[in-house]
């Protein structure tokens, strides 16, 4: 049996950094008002030979794909609504009629693709140009006629989300809804504040410049977007990359270049951020969230080039500069109901220094009856190893597990009671330290599992047997921990050797590989990791033993968020020891936990974020009625002021007077920040948590040890 090597450099973290076929990209013009008919004969953009052969060579190498798939009808009816959906994913542009038309492919595109026939995913896509170019200049004439013609003081709504609406039944109904869809914006940016007369002019420079960009299509990018339709049907982490594209796959800005230290993925029209890279400008400037969507760019005092509809690859080069210039991002926060509801921030770039990414420790003290017990902490923002170091001999390479156990040993020699693993926000990285790391605190056994494509289990083992620390220890994660990070924790929870202690994580189990084609290259998923007690951590994460509140959106965050994610399953349980188990402890700890933050402060705070945020996800539509939408605003506006007030009186602070001057404070917040005048607040609620929870936890178990001791009756 053939063991997959943990020598190599392996990586696992969120791979969607370069997931650069799920932008919406670019098109050519072509003339207005044609039928679907007309539009599905062949004319336009058509595909080059070579990539009626690089199809035929990716349907042969996704037959070794993890999830094995029949290339039939149902995964043909797959391709179709997946191609549609990364098209027009909120059915702005196609037509009802459209539609009809495209199902005469439902059936035929497995037969086509494995010919090399890519006619039908050209045609869709020449049609779907013709829609765009209409929307778009319809768009433009209503604002040349002028904002003031708009009627805000209809009763008429917007639709929020359109993802499951109807399409638009003819061409009167779809500039309906682009009417409707302009006011929504001219409204946003009114009640926001913008001057009359910016309003109109932004916006036209916004939808010229989407104009602008259809006529920059070619027929390599028509094909990536089409063959990723098939690949992302077997898993969303299988992708194809153009030989252009392919020269981005392997660039992170958290690496080679100079940018802001963010990973960015393609999502309909918008380049979303997936998260930021620990010790990166962004991550330092505490305003740039995961989730949030960049709309514009622009260059120190440079004019905003709206980058809607942009291929991510440009979108990132946009971003990317020298160290020490200056990016303003305009950005649709992640909590906005409206995609038109920005805001501008601005980001200096720098290299991600190593030191900001390094493990680092410091002690919390915390009441303990009439004593105080000393919890150390280790945050561990990523798994990192200098591979070059090591391999050329280097006796001082970084690493994670190197650098914590020193953390460690001076911990130990500070006299701590309990350790805390911080690993909140750690998307993965090396995985050979997540594995190493999980030596340190078992005396030996299997630390991960791993299943190939072909069915093959494959154990690693402990690196270093003995244990560096023995103590009591929680590990502490959230929503965008990921991968490596999964692997630690859930080796802790399953040798019960830690309390796992936070949220659910963020699923990703699988393993890809970069495969080079004759043109280009491709990813895809080969293998997935499991369990030493047999369950994978893929889709469903690791579940915490207690959870604490997050305001993280699991339906846009996490692998079960994404389309065609594969599932959690099991296999058998790998022969191991478990250290401890921790189960008896659990449920007295949690009513203990639970009671603490039911009136802690912070809590109150942090479940009101959640509320507000599920409040406005749950907004189905928005009024396009003015005086109805300042109404809505003012009243999100106080509710949130308030919140900020409680929790500001908790912590002894003068509350603020309006919502202009939390934003002015936010402001002035992230400025010193990013400056390095002002470390971020320093009140951790969850680390604190996390620590009463170990000194809780070392009370029992010393009852415990002491009942055991006492002669039986």
């Amino acid at each position: 049996m053939r063991k997959l090597s943990f020598a190599h450099k392996i990586f696992i973290g969120l791979t969607l950094s370069a997931s650069l076929a799920m932008g919406a990209i670019s098109f050519t013009v072509a003339p207005p008002a044609e039928s679907a008919a007309d539009r599905l004969d062949g004319t336009g953009l058509r595909p080059d030979n070579v990539h009626g052969r690089t199809a035929q060579e990716i349907l042969a190498r996704l037959e070794r794909h993890y999830h094995k798939r029949q290339l039939n009808d149902q995964l043909s009816a797959e391709v179709l609504d997946r191609y549609l959906r990364d098209l027009d994913p909120n059915r702005l542009y196609f037509l009802q009629s459209d539609i009809e038309a495209f199902n005469q492919y439902r059936d035929r595109l497995d037969d086509q693709l494995s010919s090399g026939n890519l006619a039908a995913g050209y045609n869709i896509f020449n049609l779907y140009q013709v829609r765009v170019e209409e929307s778009l200049t319809y768009l433009l004439q209503l604002l040349e006629e002028g904002i003031d013609k708009l009627d805000m003081n209809r009763t008429d709504t917007v639709l929020v989300d359109r993802r499951e609406a109807s399409w638009p039944l003819d061409e009167s109904d779809k500039r309906d809804l682009w009417r409707r869809r302009l006011k929504d914006a001219v409204l946003t940016m009114r009640i926001n504040g913008d001057l009359e007369e910016e309003i109109g002019t932004r916006l036209q420079r916004r939808y010229a410049g989407q104009l602008k960009r259809l006529q920059q299509s070619t027929p390599e990018d028509v094909f990536q977007i089409y063959i990723n339709a098939l690949t992302t049907t077997y898993d969303p982490h299988t992708n194809y990359y153009t030989p252009h594209n392919s020269e981005n796959f392997t660039i992170s800005m958290s690496r080679s270049l100079e940018g802001i230290g963010a990973v960015l993925q393609g999502e309909d029209e918008f380049t979303k951020v997936v998260r930021l890279v620990p010790g990166g400008p962004a991550a330092k400037g505490g305003v740039l969230k995961p989730a949030d969507r960049i709309v514009g760019v622009a260059q120190e005092d440079q004019d905003v080039i709206n980058v809607v509809g942009w291929r991510l690859d440009e979108v990132v080069n946009l971003i990317r500069g020298p160290k020490g210039t200056t990016v303003r991002l305009e950005v649709v926060p992640a909590s906005s109901p409206s995609e038109h509801n920005t805001r501008v921030i601005s980001i200096v770039r720098n290299k991600v220094v190593l030191e900001d990414q390094a493990a680092k420790s410091r002690i919390i003290e915390l009441p303990d009856g009439d004593d105080v017990s000393r919890i150390g902490v280790i945050d561990i923002p990523t798994f990192y190893l200098d591979f070059e170091a090591m391999h050329r001999g280097d006796a001082e390479y970084t690493s994670t597990t190197r650098d914590v156990a020193k953390l460690i040993m001076q911990l130990k020699s500070d006299g701590i009671d309990g350790l805390i693993i911080d690993l909140r926000d750690n998307g993965g990285g090396a995985l050979p330290e997540a594995t190493q790391l999980v030596s340190l605190f078992i005396d030996r056994g299997p630390t991960v599992q791993v299943r190939d494509a072909r069915g093959r289990v494959s154990a690693e083992p402990d690196q270093y047997p003995g244990k560096l620390y023995s103590g009591p220890m929680a590990v502490l994660v959230n929503r965008h921990s990921a991968s490596a990070s999964e692997i630690f924790a859930g080796a802790m929870q399953d040798y019960g050797r830690a309390l796992i202690v936070g949220d659910e994580t963020f699923g990703k189990g699988t393993v890809q590989t970069l495969i080079p084609l004759n043109h280009g290259q491709l990813k895809m998923t080969q293998a997935k990791f499991y369990r030493v007690s047999g369950g994978s951590n893929q889709h469903q994460g690791v579940i915490p033993d207690l959870p604490l509140p997050f305001v993280i959106n699991k339906q846009e965050i996490g692998e079960s968020a994404l389309p065609n994610a594969l599932p959690w399953d099991r296999i058998r349980p790998a022969s191991f020891s478990p250290s401890a188990d921790l189960t008896p402890f659990i449920e007295p700890l949690r009513r203990s936990l639970n009671k603490r933050i039911a009136k802690d402060p912070e809590y109150d705070y942090i479940r009101e974020q959640i509320a507000m945020l599920d409040e406005m996800r749950n907004i189905r539509e928005l009024p396009l009625n003015e005086d109805a939408r300042r109404k809505y605003q003012k009243q999100t506006e106080d509710q949130r002021l308030k919140a900020e007030n409680r929790l500001r009186r908790s912590r002894g602070l003068e509350p603020l007077k309006d919502i202009h001057s939390l934003i002015e404070e936010e402001e002035q917040r992230i400025s010193a920040m990013q400056a390095g005048e002002q470390q971020p607040d320093q009140k951790d609620a969850w680390v604190l948590e996390t620590g009463r929870v170990l000194v809780d936890l070392i009370g029992l178990t010393e009852k415990a040890r002491i009942a055991t001791l006492e002669p039986a009756a």
